[in-house]
């Protein structure tokens, strides 16, 4: 079975062309145009991992993470942002959580993608 991808993300073409590089590895992709459709559609079908943008509107990513992890604390998550904050990944990390990776964007697709393998294995 594939695996599910959350990917949150307010800017419509980076969406597309990141669920287009997802689909074309073989993992299933739902996506959130904020946090607050990310905060609905994990409800309804939850998601092996979260792919998600900082700044976005009704609900930002920090808020998205915090938000899942309530629920969720072992859920992988993957932060892309052009708005690296203080401190970096260690920002999202607090003892007993899953791990928190942060990629810059542009994005480089190939260490994304290199990085999901690595979180969601088989």
């Amino acid at each position: 079975m594939a695996h599910r991808i959350l990917v949150a993300e307010d800017e419509g073409l980076a969406a597309m062309a990141i669920e287009d590089e997802l689909l074309a590895q073989g993992y299933e992709v739902v996506l959130a145009p904020d946090g607050q459709a990310a905060m609905e559609a994990a409800a309804r079908q939850p998601p092996d991992l979260l792919l998600t943008d900082l700044r976005m509107p009704r609900l930002d990513g920090a808020g998205l993470i915090r938000a899942l992890r309530a629920a969720r604390p072992d859920l992988p998550v993957v932060v892309m942002t052009g708005y690296a904050p203080a401190g970096g990944q260690d920002a999202f990390r607090r003892d007993g959580e899953a791990p928190v990776s942060l990629f810059s964007k542009p994005l480089d697709m190939d260490a994304v993608l290199a990085e999901l393998r690595r979180l969601l294995p088989g």
